[in-house]
């Protein structure tokens, strides 16, 4: 049964009359006689009869009409369904990012989203670089955001957004590092360090950034999250690099800028090549476009962050 013969059925039952029906659904009395006919010989039973000049619905007719009734309301309510999903009225998006971007980029950039499209539920992961990739790539995420600018998992499309400035970090109640605006990272070699815990970008940069400058790192305190690392270098128990952002907004924390070339990260998006993105991921990234063009066009980057 088709729901184009369901209505039929449904026009011809509330009118009984098939020329008033023809003229509320826009259709050739002819085609509708037709569209009756072949729901008839599908069904195996006459739904309507002509007495006194009126259209009567036969036994089996006054069966069918509540589940017609069922039917034709169920169809509408899906394709109005669709029809919010294609215009992003509705949807599910599964966003990944990794936990130093969560309170900066992330929180205000899905403020914006929700505004717009208030029909779409947002799933949020918090989780490193790598496993938000492996996790994007096996189909469990729609788009991540991600430290670098190369995807540990194939099969993804990695777009460059931002460059982060990394500085060293110190306790603001201990002496400076140095009285120089800037500070080599040679001179960095005998410093204890406060690593973040395996998993984290950061440290991966850190290990790779001081062993470009010739040395490793000298561990003080190996583990711990950003704000971990933060809080422990606060407490005078190590140095460590740090997004400028981060560093800029703890008063207990001095930051120190790294001699030119200095070190940075970049933040980007990461999305399946081969998969087109759902319509409430691609609204998604294009909020992030208009986001990011606003930031940069209103002078509002985060300390020590340029586009890319």
């Amino acid at each position: 049964m088709r729901p184009q013969q369901l209505q039929a059925f449904l026009t011809v039952a509330k009118t009984r009359h098939f020329t008033q029906a023809a003229d509320e659904l826009g259709v050739t009395q002819p085609s509708l006689s037709k569209q009756i006919q072949s729901l008839e010989t599908e069904l195996g039973a006459p739904l309507l009869t002509r007495s006194r000049g009126r259209i009567e619905l036969t036994d089996a007719g006054q069966t069918l009409l509540p589940h017609a009734r069922r039917i034709t309301a169920a169809h509408a309510a899906a394709r109005a369904d669709i029809d919010d999903v294609l215009a992003v009225r509705a949807g599910h998006l599964r966003l990944g990012a990794t936990p130093s971007l969560c309170s900066w980029l992330i929180a205000p950039l899905l403020t914006r989203y929700l505004e717009t499209h208030p029909g779409v539920t947002v799933t949020l992961t918090e989780d490193g670089s790598g496993p938000l990739t492996e996790r994007l790539s096996a189909g469990d995420l729609d788009l991540a955001f991600t430290i670098g600018d190369k995807a540990d998992a194939t099969g993804l499309t990695v777009r460059p957004l931002l460059a982060e400035a990394l500085v060293v970090a110190s306790a603001s109640h201990l002496p400076p590092l140095t009285r120089q605006a800037f500070i080599g990272l040679p001179q960095l070699r005998e410093q204890a360090f406060v690593l973040p815990a395996h998993g984290y970008d950061l440290r991966d940069l850190t290990i790779t950034t001081c062993e470009a400058a010739g040395f490793s790192p000298r561990t003080g305190v190996d583990g711990g999250a950003t704000d971990a690392v933060a809080s422990l270098v606060e407490a005078g128990l190590g140095i460590a690099l740090l997004p400028a952002m981060i560093a800029a907004g703890r008063p207990g924390l001095r930051a120190t800028p790294i001699a030119p070339p200095g070190a940075s990260r970049t933040i980007a998006l990461a999305s399946r090549r081969e998969s087109p993105p759902t319509k409430a991921a691609a609204a998604f990234a294009a909020s992030l476009e208009a986001h990011l063009t606003d930031l940069h066009a209103w002078g509002r980057l985060p300390e020590g962050m340029r586009s890319v």
